[in-house]
């Protein structure tokens, strides 16, 4: 009797702490990461309008079950990414169709890399477009690990990565004193050069 007792206390305890934790993380089994692009057009954007579309996000998004995370403006050229969890692409979809009416031209469903600490220097997305079902984490993973070599050389850090395996997508994170330093970095690194690479402006 005695054991039972210290072994039914044991499990409440963990389940209360698993609780406890997905409450605290605001992530549950059902959520997915995306990231979401806008293509608003160059120069018909600036990050203070897009810290405000944000903001509203952030008002609406608990009715849709969405948590947005971070997003980033390239104000030159009217383009937002925007990161978010959810459980599913409708919860953005419809967060940001209440909110303010911006809606997404792309949804992406991704695997996040290990994020690395900011260190100051100017922001940089760059997008690789390698075809649906032609990528897959591991393979990110290992070509991430090329990158982080090679960066020194030309003074980049790469912040973090994510992949869309299905439709073979890869949004790197970074931060260089210009455009160059990155594709130089990939291109010594693994020779994978990306479609786009934009300047941007980090929020959250």
């Amino acid at each position: 009797m005695k054991f039972s007792f210290v072994f039914t206390a044991f499990v409440a305890v963990v389940i209360f702490s698993n609780v406890s934790y997905a409450q605290s993380s605001g992530n549950t089994a059902s959520e997915h990461l995306y990231i979401d692009v806008h293509h608003l057009g160059a120069g018909k954007v600036n990050a203070a309008a897009v810290a405000g579309a944000h903001q509203k996000d952030l008002a609406t998004q608990k009715k849709f079950g969405a948590h947005f995370l971070k997003y980033w403006v390239d104000e030159k050229e009217g383009v937002v990414y925007c990161l978010s969890s959810a459980p599913d692409t409708l919860a953005i979809h419809n967060t940001h169709a209440q909110a303010h009416g911006l809606l997404p031209d792309q949804i992406y469903e991704v695997t996040s890399g290990q994020e690395a600490l900011a260190n100051g220097k100017d922001f940089y997305i760059d997008v690789h477009e390698l075809g649906a079902g032609k990528v897959n984490a591991a393979a990110v993973a290992g070509a991430h690990q090329k990158d982080l070599a090679v960066q020194d050389k030309y003074g980049v850090k790469f912040i973090n990565y994510w992949v869309d395996e299905r439709d073979g997508v890869v949004v790197c994170l970074s931060q260089a004193s210009d455009p160059n330093a990155v594709i130089s970095t990939h291109k010594e690194a693994h020779g994978l050069i990306p479609v786009s690479i934009e300047k941007v402006t980090e929020g959250q």
